[in-house]
């Protein structure tokens, strides 16, 4: 059964206030409606395209990154409390998988959980002095990693830092980083 022009609207804006980063094709498949229909109700009722939630959300809900550039970051910064947590979504595209099988390629998720670790230490220079990492199930093309990143130990010189990378509701990444932080900052 198809829904009503304002019935869909309403669906919509509710699915983007609790998941801002959904794109416009995956509320068409979700609404059975073509992207042209999403993009028109999304200006309608105001909601800017992905790119622009994804500046807002980050403007309203981070510190200031010390130790590299948020370009640097591997994925998009959605969360970051410096010092405390932070959390950062990447959409797996093309050029991160294995063309074979579709399957993105570790070093991809491990750039993001190592970045957001680096990221969430408030200092000016930051370096991965160790990692204790576990890949726990393959991420396939078109899958969306969110990475959440949790200081569990901090001292004047160095920080651990317990990241875990999420599709949906499983987890498929799992890591441990010990990271210096550099004299300056103590």
């Amino acid at each position: 059964m198809r829904l009503s022009k304002r019935e869909r609207q309403k669906k919509l804006q509710r699915a983007l206030e609790s998941e801002p980063f959904l794109t416009d094709e995956e509320m068409a498949r979700r609404y059975r409606v073509s992207i042209q229909t999403i993009r028109l109700d999304r200006m309608e009722l105001g909601i800017p395209e992905l790119r622009e939630r994804i500046k807002n959300m980050a403007e309203k809900n981070f510190d200031q990154v010390r130790s590299l550039g948020l370009e640097e970051v591997i994925g998009h910064v959605t969360e970051l409390k410096l010092d405390h947590s932070g959390t950062s979504e990447l959409k797996i595209r093309e050029e991160h998988v294995f063309a074979r099988h579709q399957i993105a390629r570790g070093h991809h998720l491990f750039a993001q959980a190592n970045s957001l670790a680096v990221a969430v230490v408030d200092a000016e220079q930051v370096l991965t002095a160790t990692a204790s990492i576990r890949f726990v199930r393959p991420v396939r093309l078109g899958e969306t990693c969110v990475a959440h990143a949790r200081v569990i130990h901090l001292t004047s010189h160095r920080t651990q830092v317990d990241v875990r990378t999420l599709v949906g509701e499983e987890t498929v990444f799992q890591g441990i980083f010990d990271v210096y932080r550099s004299k300056e900052d103590q």
